[in-house]
């Protein structure tokens, strides 16, 4: 992992625990794995912990380490760093993606319930319009009764959020996954619809799909086009999902509100129009853990680590096939 993460994620409490549970070595931490001291450990490394900065677990790097024997992720999606060749080898590959939807979801939770009344929207219109509260009238109903949130996306985070909006009891959910058991949706207390079904009723619009070639711009012009009037469209998943040149069409006309963690390209270029519509919103991917929220998915990294070391099985797997359907 990077430097900078590793300063993050590991304070003295997490360092301690560690060296309670494993054999260290000197590096101990390294963001290459080609130079000859971190070759020299790698020759005799049972279980990499990784996180974000993890060069890929190619086939050279497996060569040099024939005793590698699970790979930990201290962070979400392993799909940057580990190839099909690690699990050809029969290494266990674990994530801590569980707790890093934890911040996700709360931020989507807050960006739901300020969207119901316009807050972000209202709060740059306030720094326009001084004389008076008329521009209140102007972004549709603001009440969070009666309101409908649709989640695409059963995903760790949809989950969550889903939870989240029925303890609360403040909108009805709808929930878009072709691949989630409807039965799973409906327990939770939610409904499972098709897309183009609610679209309509959307008054929120979350997204919490996988980057996929086949969830690609799955929101385009159509897509936002369905939207009610007002509605909002709130994106902490991937930029990906969005068609970005029909999204600045529709949030030009002013129809459309948008709050957006993550965007296609990633930043946005300087010259696009949503930086500068007062019914956008845009923060720089801050939903997923950051701080001190890391060393949350480190605790859960350092738990599979527990596991492995007393032959017990993994809480969090990945696999090819589970890979396949997430982020």
């Amino acid at each position: 992992m990077s430097p900078h993460w590793f300063g993050t994620q590991f304070g003295d409490a997490e360092l301690a625990r560690l060296s309670a549970l494993a054999t260290l070595g000197e590096p101990l931490v390294a963001d290459e794995l080609t130079s000859p001291a971190v070759r020299r450990r790698l020759a005799e490394t049972e279980v990499l912990l990784t996180s974000w900065g993890c060069p890929e677990l190619d086939e050279d790097v497996l060569r040099a380490a024939p005793r590698l024997r699970a790979v930990l992720h201290a962070a979400g999606t392993v799909r940057f760093h580990v190839p099909r060749a690690v699990f050809d080898r029969g290494v266990l590959v674990t994530t801590a993606a569980d707790a890093n939807a934890e911040p996700v979801a709360q931020y989507t939770l807050a960006a739901v319930l300020w969207a119901f009344k316009k807050v972000p929207f209202l709060a740059a219109d306030a720094r326009r319009f001084r004389a008076d509260w008329s521009y209140r009238e102007t972004r549709g109903e603001l009440t969070g009764r009666d309101r409908t949130v649709v989640l695409v996306g059963f995903s760790r985070v949809g989950r969550r959020v889903t939870e989240l909006l029925v303890r609360l009891g403040v909108a009805r959910v709808l929930v878009v996954d072709p691949v989630a058991d409807p039965a799973a949706i409906a327990a939770a207390g939610a409904e499972p619809v098709a897309l183009a079904e609610a679209l309509p009723q959307a008054d929120v619009l979350s997204l919490h799909a996988p980057a996929l070639p086949e969830t690609r711009h799955m929101i385009g012009a159509a897509e936002l086009a369905a939207l009610p009037p007002h509605a909002v469209l709130i994106n902490t998943a991937r930029g990906a999902l969005v068609d970005t040149a029909a999204l600045e069409r529709a949030c030009a006309d002013d129809g459309l509100h948008a709050v957006l963690d993550v965007t296609e390209p990633e930043p946005l270029p300087a010259d696009s129009v949503l930086y500068e519509l007062p019914n956008v919103v845009l923060t720089p991917h801050i939903a997923g853990s950051l701080g001190s929220e890391t060393r949350r998915m480190t605790a859960a990294a350092l738990t599979e680590l527990e596991r492995y070391a007393a032959g017990l099985p993994p809480l969090d797997p990945v696999t090819p096939g589970t890979l396949a359907v997430q982020a």
